[in-house]
């Protein structure tokens, strides 16, 4: 049977950063060519919008494909979806991302060699901040063979407050983000902050790029062209430094068409463009 899958579990526990356990997804086909491993965003999560509709895209495309909760995004082991661990939420940081990206993709190593009796190549594709996490394990890990960075960020100190707003940060020890779909007051914990200067060199995301060009590791930045979230100039900055072409998606925002909740069984077709681009940069 050509789609008989090898390994196939959704909503198995992993242990992640500081012991918080969290979720993933696992599909790969005894058919596999690869396996494909997703990063989700900020305010994000493995089941948001189409994203189950891009997994389904690349299984019937020969792929194995692997997507999981980064430990602190607000979800819960029995309630994955949205944010009810808004405590959670705030303690998370840039490194707990990398570590486990990093785990990830170590364990779906082991499970395609010794539980499936392969040796096929790893890739990871990560979207928004998922694509900067992505670019910074992919430019170091051994086993990453091609990095995807969907409407990917290229910077992190860029994002955080400056002047009176992070002196307030620093003082009151949070700061608020509103979510705009649900409504919440998120919350992140100045701890945040001091993370990523505690590990600067190790979430370098220009330094990375600059690196995945000099070793000519495969990179491919898709971006819309109204992307709002965030601009295009990121990606181009990417591209550039990767030495790498920008695929862009004309009149694609941030989602490439998609919006959560996703009640059609069809991908947006923004959002099918850039999975069809990202098929056959793969394939190359």
């Amino acid at each position: 049977m050509k789609n008989e899958l090898l390994i196939d579990f959704k909503n198995k526990q992993f242990k992640g950063s500081a012991g918080r356990m969290s979720l993933w997804d696992v599909k790969i086909p005894k058919t596999a060519h690869s396996v494909i491993v997703f990063a989700h965003g900020y305010k994000g999560y493995k089941d948001w919008g189409a994203w189950p509709l891009m997994e389904d895209f690349f299984l019937s495309s020969g792929y194995g494909f692997v997507k999981f909760n980064f430990s602190h995004n607000g979800g819960t082991v029995e309630d994955p979806i949205d944010f009810p661990d808004l405590q959670a939420f705030g303690e998370n940081r840039y490194s707990y991302e990398i570590n486990e990206l990093n785990g990830i993709v170590n364990e779906v190593d082991r499970m395609i060699k010794d539980e499936c009796g392969m040796n096929i190549p790893i890739h990871v594709i990560g979207h928004s901040r998922g694509g900067g996490v992505a670019t910074l394990v992919g430019s170091r890990h051994s086993l990453v063979n091609k990095i995807v960075s969907l409407a990917g960020i290229s910077d992190i100190p860029s994002r955080f407050p400056t002047g009176d707003e992070l002196l307030d940060w620093q003082v009151d020890g949070v700061r608020y983000i509103q979510n705009g779909r649900t409504n919440q007051e998120m919350p992140h914990f100045f701890s945040f902050y001091l993370d990523y200067f505690k590990n600067k060199e190790l979430l370098d995301i220009e330094a990375a790029a600059r690196k995945i060009g000099e070793i000519e590791k495969p990179f491919l930045q898709v971006h819309g062209d109204m992307d709002l979230a965030v601009s295009i100039s990121e990606g181009q900055a990417l591209a550039g430094w990767t030495g790498t072409r920008l695929c862009i998606i004309k009149g694609a925002g941030h989602t490439f068409g998609a919006a959560q909740p996703w009640n059609s069984d069809d991908l947006p077709e923004d959002f099918k463009l850039a999975l069809t681009a990202i098929d056959a940069f793969l394939k190359e």
